[in-house]
């Protein structure tokens, strides 16, 4: 199985593709160097870079433009807006695929996963939209039951994502690993072989 992660970062996504995964062959794309990402790296506008040869696309377009801090900045119009043009690519290349981004953006959700669900000690919700139906009940959020970390440290933040990897200012544009190991789960019969 080949995956294709565009929009990379530094691998939140990819990481729990390949936990579900292990012998899959995760390519990231990214426009800017990822020196931490965990799996072959290329160095390419995910816009256009050629999606043949992929058997499942996982794509986590900028979300700066929907996100409720750079809009209560006033900044959201300086950050692009790929969220119509990603999806638009990814259905016409009949494969399966997930687009990731924040709550507020226009993707479509199947369905929004939050840290609390899978015992993270960050609430960071997420939207999901897939190429497929994917009706069946997620996890609750347990808000109350997230315990404070420290803020301070180089770590902090990626360490309670669930990204060891990574430094935090990477993991603030990161989704934790245990979503896309998650919904992994529900990729299409044939594609996971």
């Amino acid at each position: 199985m080949r995956i294709l992660d565009l929009f990379s970062g530094a691998g939140g996504a990819a990481m729990g593709y390949h936990r579900a995964f292990p012998d899959a062959e995760i390519v990231g794309v990214d426009i800017r160097p990822q020196p931490r990402y965990p799996f072959i790296h290329v160095v390419a506008d995910a816009m256009s870079f050629d999606l043949d040869g992929f058997d499942f696309i996982h794509a986590s377009p900028p979300c700066q433009h929907y996100a409720p801090v750079t809009r209560w900045r006033g900044s959201a119009e300086n950050h692009p807006d790929c969220v119509g043009a990603v999806l638009e690519r990814l259905r016409a290349s009949e494969r399966p695929w997930i687009v990731e981004n924040v709550p507020q953006a226009p993707i479509g959700a199947s369905v929004v996963l939050c840290g609390s669900m899978f015992g993270l000690r960050v609430r960071r919700h997420r939207s999901f939209a897939t190429s497929w139906s994917m009706l069946h009940l997620t996890p609750p959020c347990d808000h109350a039951g997230l315990l404070p970390f420290e803020h301070k440290g180089e770590r902090a933040y990626a360490d309670a994502m669930g990204c060891q990897w990574m430094t935090n200012r990477e993991a603030r544009e990161a989704i934790p690993p245990a979503y896309s190991e998650y919904l992994a789960q529900f990729i299409p019969v044939g594609v996971n072989a």
